[in-house]
């Protein structure tokens, strides 16, 4: 059954890498590399960026805008634009992950960016907000975890970067979220969700506000050679490096207002209050550590929490292909959850992520996760695999969750065990959700999209039998409001606003 359903929800995304895949490693017209000095002469360009064209200064506007739009139909930046990626001064800033992590190149972007000022700063800002209603188990209405919500997800992230010198980059970031004010500190209903905390009490299907300030991080990279970069990040807060992109910055799961079920097996480290990370990167591979508080934020949702550097971390990260990025992580984690206190955690995560241009406003993005978390001699997978497909105003996408959880995890006390079940059972949770949404306008560079989804679960047999129903069913409509899609044409235009 799992594998029909997988197969199902990619059977689109497996067509369309097949028959683009050969694309991968195509040189564009015009597009030749710049002749490199002789100290950079016997070392290989990282052929997973877009090309340098400093050195085109007599290429024609014409032929230069069609040979950057035939790159990745024009969806990935160049690093000549004014910003670059967060750590290196000659990757494209399309590789940008949450804190150090990374996207594949070809990976759409949703932002507004300046021109550089006369000092040699440039500023970017993204953001989500998401005004919905959800509704939770709508066919079980006497079980548990039928809920719902009027609220409204959101989070923004403004970043300024410079360069130093002939080879240094120097960036400063900041994450907020309103979500303690817009869907309350108790969080938003969300069928099988845990891990959190609210007045002393375990968040169970209730997926928990993010932090006011969720991030604020500064970095400095020093590139050797366009091949090789050294770098330091220091974030309070701030995100290690451990596991894959977080998954509000994910654009496969850039349609869904939802936290995934296995965001505490995979991710749920993106904002901790005490990071610093330290990375190597030689052409298309780096390796990074960081050290972290490995306690998460606590419930009050408002203020900076205690800093104190007793966790850590190690990700090896490849991409291989301007469509694919890669990445394995291992962190080491002390006390981290309020609702188990004194128990550590060995949080180990692998990931594909893949993106691919179909044409102008068209993609398609996708993601494979693995998280395992191990703590007194036990342990709990989680998978996810994830897609998005945007046709023009359309966008058609789902997400497939299998998450194993405890009777504990789930609060399931032992007056609700049945017999032969005790408080150390654990149960699967099967997730399965579709929806689309469809962009009702766009003006000044701002998207508003109508869209729906809707989720079944499929839990396992005791679950379903005695404590939530059968086959749960939860849906929601909401409006989401961001920035609209950044073009190679849009960032040479630069000329105010349009509609359409």
């Amino acid at each position: 059954m799992k594998k029909l359903i997988l197969i199902a929800l990619f059977f689109i995304n497996g067509l369309v890498f097949g028959q683009h895949q050969h694309h991968e490693g195509m040189t564009m017209p015009g597009m030749e590399t710049p002749v490199k000095k002789p100290a950079e002469r016997n070392l290989k360009a990282d052929t997973t960026k877009p090309m340098d064209h400093s050195g085109h200064t007599g290429m024609k506007m014409d032929d230069s805008m069609k040979s950057m739009q035939a790159m990745n139909h024009g969806l990935t930046m160049d690093t000549t634009m004014g910003m670059t990626h967060s750590l290196s001064r000659y990757l494209p800033m399309n590789r940008n992950g949450s804190g150090t992590s990374w996207h594949p190149d070809n990976t759409p972007m949703y932002a507004y960016m300046s021109h550089p000022t006369p000092k040699g700063w440039s500023y970017m800002l993204h953001y989500a907000i998401y005004l919905r209603y959800t509704s939770q188990n709508v066919n079980n209405a006497d079980r548990r975890g039928h809920d719902q919500q009027l609220g409204a997800p959101n989070w923004f992230m403004g970043m300024a970067q410079r360069k130093v010198g002939q080879r240094g980059l120097f960036q400063v970031r900041a994450m907020l979220s309103l979500d303690p004010l817009t869907v309350g500190n108790g969080g938003y209903p969300l069928l099988f969700q845990t891990g959190e905390t609210y007045k002393g009490q375990p968040l169970i299907d209730k997926q928990h506000p993010h932090d006011l300030v969720s991030e604020l991080s500064v970095s400095y990279s020093h590139a050797f050679t366009k091949d090789i970069d050294l770098y330091g990040y220091v974030g309070y807060p701030g995100e290690p490096a451990l596991g894959p992109p977080a998954f509000m910055h994910r654009i496969s799961s850039f349609n869904n207002p939802d936290a995934p079920l296995s965001h505490h097996w995979q991710d749920a480290s993106h904002i901790l209050f005490g990071v610093a990370t330290v990375g190597f990167r030689y052409k298309w591979a780096k390796i990074e550590g960081s050290t972290f508080k490995g306690r998460e934020p606590d419930e009050n949702r408002y203020n900076f929490d205690k800093p104190t550097f007793n966790s850590y971390s190690y990700r090896l990260s490849i991409n291989p292909s301007p469509a694919l990025a890669l990445q394995f992580s291992q962190g080491f984690l002390t006390d981290p959850e309020e609702a188990h206190p004194g128990e550590n955690v060995t949080r180990t995560t692998a990931s594909v992520l893949h993106s691919k241009g179909l044409g102008p406003g068209r993609y398609v993005s996708s993601a494979f996760v693995w998280g395992r978390n191990n703590h007194d001699g036990a342990g709990e997978n989680s998978y996810l695999a994830e897609s998005s497909l945007q046709i023009d105003r359309i966008a058609f996408y789902g997400r497939y969750e299998n998450v194993r959880k405890s009777a504990e995890e789930l609060g399931i006390h032992s007056d609700e065990l049945g017999q032969g079940v005790s408080a150390g059972s654990s149960y699967t949770i099967n997730n399965l959700t579709l929806g689309l949404n469809y962009r009702i306008a766009q003006h000044f560079n701002t998207d508003l999209v109508l869209g729906a989804q809707l989720t079944g679960s499929m839990p396992d047999q005791y679950l379903g039998s005695n404590i939530y129903g059968k086959t749960p069913l939860s849906g929601q409509i909401y409006l989401r409001l961001t920035p609209s899609l950044m073009t190679m044409n849009k960032m040479h235009r630069m000329n105010g606003h349009h509609s359409n």
